[in-house]
């Protein structure tokens, strides 16, 4: 998670383009878990989105996050607000929770965020902090897929993952990405502690909107220029950046970036990508693992 911790990245321009989640994912978690609602732990909060939806079931919900920018983006968000009093965000990882005592999580979440844990350090934090018969829930959502136009769909995956110079694809920060891409499949409690776990699974396809296989949480519609601005905030991106400081965005009066490259790619298969006013219709591939604790 480094790319996100860093004093140059912003927090502000991750919360305004990335996704949020729907009702329908929050009422999967929410029903999956029976037990009490007095503390919600939110690992990996960044800008705080899960933190603040949580707090409308828990007494109580703590967001944390490694990245000093996100936390003050997160506490940004809920300054003033009275319906966030029971909110609290503190700097810090999700493997080592000092100012958690035993026992004391009622249920602990993670959106976009389970695939930069390291478990061998995370599942033993989990049990001493989590209450018996409390729960875990982790989703994750991979790339997004234009449902409307295959070939520029095909694009941004060449774009994003070839690792060949001028490509975005060696710039992922590994094996992390690969869990992502995997649905989180990786996440497999130790089964000495908690439950078999509950998967929920989407696989988007490009015939339409909801044509893919699975559950579908995550959609959205964005304007040509929104899903660039989208695209600025993958971590493979701002590791590019940083390598790339000579090619500024045309939006900033520069002669264009990968980004901007990849959607004149996409422009070439239809006109549509031309105009950065015109809608797209995006879904994303996503898992959801929940488990409980024995």
């Amino acid at each position: 998670m480094a790319t996100f911790a860093k004093s140059t990245f912003s927090a502000a321009g991750y919360a305004a383009f990335r996704p949020s989640y729907p009702d329908s994912l929050y009422s999967a978690v929410l029903a999956f878990h029976r037990g009490p609602k007095r503390l919600c732990l939110d690992l990996g909060c960044g800008p705080g989105i899960v933190t603040r939806e949580m707090s409308k079931h828990f007494d109580r919900v703590v967001g944390t996050d490694p990245s000093g920018p996100m936390i003050k983006q997160a506490k940004a968000s809920i300054e003033g607000q009275k319906q966030y009093a029971n909110v609290e965000f503190r700097e810090g990882g999700a493997e080592s929770t000092p100012s958690i005592g035993d026992g004391e999580v009622d249920m602990v979440v993670a959106g976009q965020a389970a695939h930069w844990f390291d478990y061998a350090k995370l599942w033993p934090e989990m049990k001493r902090i989590v209450s018996p018969k409390g729960t875990i829930a982790f989703w994750g959502y991979k790339d997004p897929v234009f449902v409307n136009f295959p070939e520029a769909s095909q694009i941004m995956q060449h774009y994003l993952y070839d690792s060949q110079p001028g490509k975005l694809g060696s710039y992922w920060s590994q094996p992390g990405r690969s869990y992502v891409q995997d649905k989180l499949r990786i996440i497999q409690p130790p089964q000495a502690d908690w439950e078999k776990p509950e998967r929920v699974e989407y696989e988007p396809a490009s015939k339409g909107k909801n044509s893919g296989e699975g559950t579908l949480f995550m959609e959205r519609s964005l304007t040509v220029g929104e899903m660039k601005g989208y695209l600025r905030t993958f971590s493979n991106f701002h590791e590019w950046q940083k390598n790339n400081q000579d090619r500024k965005a045309s939006s900033e009066g520069g002669s264009g970036d990968v980004i901007d490259e990849l959607f004149d790619e996409a422009a070439k298969t239809s006109d549509w990508f031309r105009d950065e006013s015109n809608m797209v219709d995006i879904e994303w591939g996503s898992g959801l693992v929940m488990t409980r604790r024995e």
